[in-house]
């Protein structure tokens, strides 16, 4: 098998997996009971909170454990509408963000919030100039990701942070959940006031995630009950879950040079393998990050390639798996400005580190294989 949809999810490491399995055996107390087993499950569990705050850069008490990607960009989107609205009811976001920061928006407009959707270059980049341009006086969120989920483009992060630190009322919310090992983020130096990490995108394990909220930044809780999680996240914490997730991020920290420096020879040889076949048209940027190539093969359903590949034991995807199942058309490419032919015969390849060189070789031959053989087949 090749596995080409690291970006969808990765396989959890071996030390994960002991862990998860240890900790489920050992300290299944709850967290918040007040007995000495509890209390152990409750050392740890702060004992993780401190080892994430240090790999991070970030203090203990703003790190807040979530379910995963989409609860944490909820969380701060519209944990951050709720609390300021009386301040203003404006938010400032991109054509190109993942579907849970979309959606989250989308509801909030239902609720009287006015949302301003920046458009992106051919090469998914927003400008810092738009950005500064459409902050007003109502503004109190601009929620921009770090990597795009479809076609690595990475975003000014930097540059719109520095103007949003000129607006002191303004909070800065940063999707990291692609960036977070592969393309490196400093919180405290981008201004950043919220970030949200997932465990599984870096060899996790699912249902485990991280906001990030960054001190005195007061946000209204999605769930209300106990007071986990500095009451911002009601609920018994996922301990197993926590734990083997930041052993996760540990081993992503510790190999993330090396990683990294792998990443972006498969990318490489990828993009020299592609563009040798006539009928493809590359859509990641050249300087996007290493993991993601993103390519379309107009006149070829995505769907039928997939499945021929799959039937090779190769495995790809076209969208974020979040909205895979949805028409075939990429707004993110519709988004750059690609004609509908291009947008609506795209596959992503995400890789991981795990990855090797001679897989990326077999892909490419396999690859031309079935292109030749579906050309036949449409005469």
């Amino acid at each position: 098998m090749i596995y080409f949809d690291n970006s969808a999810t990765t396989r959890p490491f071996p030390e994960v997996l002991k862990s998860f399995h240890q900790v489920s055996e050992r300290y299944y107390g709850n967290p918040s009971s007040i007995h000495g087993f509890g209390t152990e499950s409750e050392r740890l569990l702060q004992q993780s909170k401190k080892q994430a705050a240090q790999l991070l850069q970030v203090k203990s008490d703003e790190v807040v454990f979530t379910s995963g990607g989409t609860e944490g960009n909820n969380m701060a989107i519209k944990g951050v509408a709720l609390q300021h609205q009386n301040r203003g009811k404006h938010i400032i976001t991109t054509q190109i963000e993942h579907p849970s920061v979309i959606e989250a928006c989308k509801a909030l407009e239902d609720l009287g919030f006015e949302v301003t959707y920046l458009p992106v270059n051919e090469d998914g980049i927003v400008s810092v100039q738009d950005v500064q341009e459409s902050i007003r006086e109502d503004t109190i969120l601009i929620s921009v990701m770090h990597v795009n989920n479809e076609l690595g483009s990475i975003q000014p992060i930097q540059e719109i942070g520095e103007v949003a630190r000129k607006y002191p009322k303004l909070y800065f919310h940063v999707d990291h959940v692609q960036g977070l090992g592969k393309v490196p983020l400093n919180i405290d130096e981008c201004g950043i006031d919220l970030c949200t990490l997932s465990s599984h995108k870096i060899h996790g394990l699912k249902g485990t995630g991280i906001l990030f909220i960054k001190e005195k930044t007061p946000i209204f809780p999605l769930f209300h009950g106990g007071t986990q999680e500095s009451q911002y996240r009601a609920g018994t914490e996922n301990l197993a879950g926590i734990v083997a997730m930041v052993k996760a991020l540990r081993l992503t920290f510790q190999n993330q040079d090396k990683a990294i420096s792998h990443l972006e020879r498969l990318n490489k040889r990828l993009r020299k393998g592609l563009e040798q076949l006539n009928q493809v048209h590359l859509n990641s940027p050249v300087h996007g990050a290493p993991h993601i190539l993103n390519f379309s093969v107009p006149g070829y359903k995505p769907e039928v390639m997939i499945h021929a590949l799959g039937e090779k034991g190769i495995y790809v995807s076209t969208k974020s798996a979040c909205s895979s199942k949805h028409s075939d058309v990429s707004s993110i490419l519709q988004a750059c400005g690609h004609p509908l032919k291009r947008s609506s015969s795209a596959l992503r390849i995400s890789l991981s580190a795990e990855n090797t060189e001679n897989e990326v070789d077999i892909f490419i031959e396999e690859f031309e294989r079935v292109l030749s053989e579906l050309s036949k087949v449409m005469g």
